[in-house]
């Protein structure tokens, strides 16, 4: 999985040195670990209730 997000990490950075859009892709970058942050979070939140029922 951590694969995927370096292609996409990658497909960004490309793209955004063409457009000149560097903060944008800083910030994407932000967004993303923060998301991918909450995911786990609630992953884990998920299977400790499933463990409770």
């Amino acid at each position: 999985m951590n694969y995927y997000y370096a292609i996409v990490a990658g497909i960004l950075a490309v793209v955004s040195v063409f457009t000149g859009e560097i903060v944008s892709y800083v910030l994407l970058g932000f967004i993303l670990l923060a998301l991918n942050n909450i995911h786990k979070v609630l992953q884990d939140i998920s299977r400790k209730m499933d463990k409770k029922d």
